[in-house]
């Protein structure tokens, strides 16, 4: 029998989501469903991952605003410029714990002492510093929380965690990061504050595997259960402390030049 109208019928499902003009929310959906199959071909429910028939059937996902760096090897390249980096303890600080937590430039950089619990590993970030209006939770890494402690005596007097280099009463300018960037040689066409997200996106689904919904959870993007309703900040938080701690990790490797596998090639 032919696959050809259960492969319209799959393309009818996404093609449904897109035609709300909710591109990157369909080949989110696509993806989600990918791992389902990929999952149900492993232990013996399916034959294989069906969603790969609807390669290049979704409009491509429209340019961002923000550039990012999002192969392995590029991004290797470009932790290893972070930690070569100079600067202010507070910029260099801000710099690296970037890309462990990728939220939004504005959020990290109003971060407030009174928002982290070292001890439990945690940033809550209240909802009114959300775009989405949603207290969020922020796992720590080990890394992250070493980042942290290590810039407290200079401003766990103050309010923030990044103050301004010129007054503690407001935060780090939101040109600081992506100066930093311009610095070390990466030009607003390659590589932005923001583009840290995009990078964390891409190789966490692409290279290490994880949970499309996590990673979205993480974003701070709209996620929602079986019965439509919006998760709290604390679903699937110990599964969320496992996976941002593989992150951490793997940014390291991919800083020592260990286990870098490009996305389109599929080879070291």
């Amino acid at each position: 029998m032919s696959d050809w109208p259960r492969a319209a019928r799959r393309d009818k499902a996404v093609r449904k989501i897109e035609a709300r003009d909710s591109i990157d929310t369909a080949h989110r959906a696509k993806q989600i469903c990918g791992q389902i199959f990929r999952y149900a071909a492993a232990v013996g429910l399916a034959e294989r991952d069906v969603t790969t028939d609807l390669r290049g059937a979704l409009a491509a996902i429209p340019e961002s605003h923000f550039a990012a760096i999002t192969e392995p090897k590029q991004a290797g390249e470009l932790m290893r410029s972070i930690f070569d980096y100079t600067g202010h303890p507070c910029t260099v600080a801000a710099l690296k714990l970037t890309p462990l937590v990728f939220v939004r430039p504005g959020e990290l950089r109003t971060a407030e002492w009174a928002e982290i619990d070292l001890d439990a590993a945690e940033w809550r970030i209240p909802a009114s510093k959300m775009k989405m209006k949603v207290d969020h939770l922020v796992p720590l890494s080990t890394q992250a929380v070493a980042l942290l402690r290590s810039v407290q005596p200079i401003t766990g007097h103050g309010r923030y965690v990044f103050p301004s280099l010129r007054t503690g009463e407001r935060p780090m300018s939101e040109n600081t990061i992506n100066a930093a960037l311009r610095g070390m040689g990466y030009s607003k066409e390659v590589h932005t504050a923001h583009g840290f997200r995009a990078l964390a996106r891409t190789i966490m689904d692409e290279v290490m595997g994880e949970r499309v919904d996590l990673i979205e959870h993480q974003l701070a993007h709209a996620v929602k259960d079986p019965n439509g309703r919006a998760y709290n900040r604390t679903a699937h938080l110990p599964a969320r402390r496992v996976m941002m701690q593989n992150w951490a990790n793997y940014l390291d490797k991919l800083r020592i030049g260990a286990e870098v596998i490009s996305i389109r090639s599929g080879t070291k």
